[in-house]
């Protein structure tokens, strides 16, 4: 539960930088409307990507799993944001207390172990298909659903609770670097020497596991310096 509730309060505080402290009410401090569902099912749609789905173009075109992966951990920023909207403004609780019900869903378990092998690309899909039909329905959130299907999804991209865990602290430590260097105004550059940003992320946690997050910004830090002045 502890690591659950961790990244639960850093996407909390995350939103509260970039959408300003009243965003479980659906307004950011600009006015723009929040709807974490579309946000859920327009990241899933590009999760799909990953597979060579198409049967008029690159058939033989191998799984994409490091991007699934990649895609997987964003989707989780938009779950955990519906799921903290939905307790606050159905007076269910606080950050605790979602926390609390999450690690005590069945599905949970599936995740608490170590790394599993990958589902095939029809199941995979399915499953991605699957959340975006519960973020799609205009009949009452059903946000265990949601959750519940995700973490059979964490499950079939290979990953578990610990990686599922880094890979969110670091894109959530990514996310901040991108708000900071001018995500917003379009300034910022995303890919750096022909990589995305998310794959030189993910190299660095590979690279050194035991990374802390104030180190891990630093790096990207010194490694977007070094893009900009070259």
């Amino acid at each position: 539960m502890d690591k659950i509730l961790l990244m639960l309060q850093l996407q909390a505080q995350l939103n509260d930088a970039t959408n300003g402290e009243n965003w479980t009410k659906g307004i950011t401090k600009n006015d723009k409307v929040i709807n974490w569902k579309r946000c859920i099912y327009m990241e899933c749609a590009e999760m799909i990507d990953s597979f060579s789905w198409k049967h008029w173009k690159s058939i033989n075109q191998e799984p994409d799993w490091d991007n699934l992966q990649i895609e997987v951990v964003d989707v989780w920023h938009f779950i955990m944001s519906l799921a903290i909207e939905y307790y606050s403004r159905n007076l269910k609780g606080g950050i605790e207390d979602l926390a609390i019900n999450i690690s005590q869903l069945d599905s949970f378990s599936t995740i608490d172990k170590k790394l599993h092998d990958f589902g095939s690309q029809d199941d995979v899909i399915n499953k991605v298909e699957n959340i975006m039909l519960l973020s799609l329905s205009k009949d009452e959130l059903q946000i265990e659903e949601i959750i519940a299907d995700f973490f059979d999804l964490v499950v079939m991209s290979g990953l578990d609770l610990e990686t599922l865990y880094k890979l969110y602290v670091g894109k959530n430590i990514l996310n901040q670097f991108r708000q900071d260097n001018g995500y917003k105004d379009g300034s910022y550059i995303k890919v750096w020497n022909g990589e995305e940003d998310n794959v030189v992320m993910k190299r660095v946690w590979e690279e050194d596991g035991d990374i802390k997050p104030d180190a891990l910004y630093k790096e990207l830090t010194k490694l977007y310096l070094a893009l900009t002045k070259s």
